[in-house]
């Protein structure tokens, strides 16, 4: 691929007023740069156009909701006939029972569902009921996963290694100014993948403890897989002490198996919280779980509510969504594994030429490239040993040569992405490596 001469003025400017108007120019934390943002026209299957007329072969895909690509025709035709009917009525309709109904098909840990606006609402429930339905206060959480923005889990995301603590016994560290400072008092911080501590605090706090929650494939600190055997035993430890167990689905749901994290790791916790792909790039995330768990909220006992839950528009999308990824499984998940494969092999290939330490690893419809002499990256301390500074060059270098991947160094696969999108980016990947 020739490097493009972008022409980023009308960019430039939209920042420059942005700045003036909205808290830091953007409008989330995510999207902060040292340099001009990326402000997108439009999208269309597995590209981005931006305001300044460049195009872009997109990984970002909106952090992991476009899994059919921008735009696909099945769900645009949804949203645009539902929109047109109504787009919210704080009542019952009848998409949300459809769309329940077939998550509980699809989704192993679900017997009952709850709907939500975005991700962090749904933690937010998750963790009530867990506290509702086992009469406990605190939570285990483990180091460098993500489960919202909301103050009771910003904890120990990627905090700084000074103040995180020994390895093997980490310490809650805020994520942000501002947090109330008793929050950090209900949590319990483990290092993934370690069963020995895990253990040991099970065996310690297990009585006091709600719930595990955890990132079933850990993809908000690169994309980590956990240890073969890893999560039988967090079930069995669950099982032990009475804890719940809740996945953190938001990124993986939908996107490894039709059932998620839990189908293609093939455990099953007793809570699950999904978003993003589940409606194709519309607000709508939903907690599942088993019956008798979730008819806590049945009952009234724990407190659910919101205006936009299950909005019409957003469950039309998902209705489309959840439609395709059901009924044609086996040509959605052997694209999104095959091209995700196939990218991998290029850029390790890549990197191998041009002689730069590079680990690509993670399931394929979604994985992470580290620049690392590591032979594996097991955890967050693994993750902050590689080098970052480097992976936010690369990220600069791809978008030059017409490339959009996660900062940090995360890469989507959709099923738009064809093999000579593949073959595109193998070669702009070579390139931005030579620029380095």
């Amino acid at each position: 691929m020739v490097v493009m001469t972008r022409n980023l003025d009308v960019s430039r400017d939209l920042y420059s007023t942005a700045q003036q108007y909205l808290a830091g120019g953007v409008s989330s934390d995510a999207r902060r740069t040292t340099g001009v943002p990326l402000y997108v026209d439009r999208a269309q299957g597995a590209r981005l156009w931006d305001v300044d007329g460049n195009a872009y072969i997109d990984y970002v895909l909106g952090q992991g909701p476009a899994l059919l690509g921008h735009c696909p025709p099945e769900v645009v035709e949804a949203i645009s006939a539902q929109a047109a009917r109504g787009m919210v009525y704080s009542a019952q309709h009848a998409a949300e029972v459809r769309v329940a109904e077939r998550l509980c098909a699809m989704v192993p840990s679900a017997e009952r569902v709850r709907f939500n606006t975005v991700g962090s609402e749904a933690v937010h429930a998750a963790l009530r009921l867990a506290r509702g339905f086992t009469g406990r206060s605190r939570i285990l959480k483990f180091e460098g996963h993500y489960h919202g923005w909301l103050d009771p889990v910003l904890y120990s995301v990627h905090p700084a290694l000074d103040l995180a603590g020994p390895a093997d016994a980490p310490v809650a560290v805020p994520g942000t100014a501002g947090q109330q400072e008793g929050h950090g008092e209900d949590l319990i911080v483990c290092p993934w993948n370690d069963l020995d501590t895990l253990t040991r605090l099970m065996d310690r706090y297990g009585a006091e403890i709600a719930a595990v929650i955890a990132e079933p494939v850990l993809c908000n600190t690169g994309a980590i897989l956990p240890d073969p055997g890893y999560l039988q035993a967090v079930r069995k430890l669950c099982d032990r002490h009475g804890s719940l167990m809740i996945f953190d689905e938001i990124i993986t749901g939908f996107r490894l198996a039709p059932g998620g994290a839990q189908e293609y790791l093939g455990i099953t916790p007793d809570l699950s919280v999904f978003g993003k792909a589940m409606a194709g790039g519309m607000q709508v995330s939903a907690l599942v779980g088993k019956a008798a768990v979730m008819d806590h909220i049945s009952t009234g006992k724990v407190a659910h509510a919101g205006t936009f839950n299950s909005q019409p528009v957003g469950i039309a999308a998902a209705e489309a969504t959840l439609r395709v990824l059901d009924e044609r499984r086996e040509e959605v998940y052997g694209t999104l594994f095959a091209r995700g494969s196939a990218l991998m092999e290029g850029i390790r290939a890549e990197a191998e030429k041009a002689g730069v330490p590079l680990l690509v690893d993670g399931p394929g419809p979604v994985f992470q490239t580290y620049f690392t002499d590591a032979g594996a990256v097991r955890d967050y301390r693994d993750f902050a040993a590689t080098d970052r500074a480097k992976m936010a060059r690369l990220h600069a270098a791809l978008l030059d040569r017409g490339v959009n991947m996660v900062p940090r160094g995360l890469w989507f696969l959709s099923t738009a992405h064809t093999e000579s999108d593949i073959a595109a980016t193998v070669d702009a990947f070579a390139g931005a490596l030579r620029a380095l």
